[in-house]
């Protein structure tokens, strides 16, 4: 019975383990396509943003929904100006 719930305990933490390397791995993919996000808000095309991305975005406080449009928040500004140093190396 032991061995058991030892070994539920590790497939959960394999799960969980998993689950963070997931949201990880979009954060950074929803990192790198900022840049490309706000040009296409800027030239109001948001129309060709992914509507899971926009959610993405929100829930990051990356953008923000603002008068029917949505904007980028100092914190999505500040990840944008960390990504252009990383862009030009």
């Amino acid at each position: 019975m032991a061995s058991s719930t030892s070994q539920q305990q590790a497939q959960q933490q394999t799960k969980a383990s998993q689950r963070a390397a997931d949201a990880a791995e979009r954060r950074e993919r929803l990192r790198r396509a900022l840049p490309a996000t706000v040009e296409l808000l800027q030239s109001r095309q948001a129309d060709r943003i992914d509507d899971a991305d926009i959610d993405a975005y929100v829930s990051l406080n990356w953008l923000e929904w603002h008068g029917g449009g949505l904007r980028l928040t100092i914190t999505g500004r500040n990840v944008c100006a960390q990504s252009v140093p990383s862009a030009l190396v």
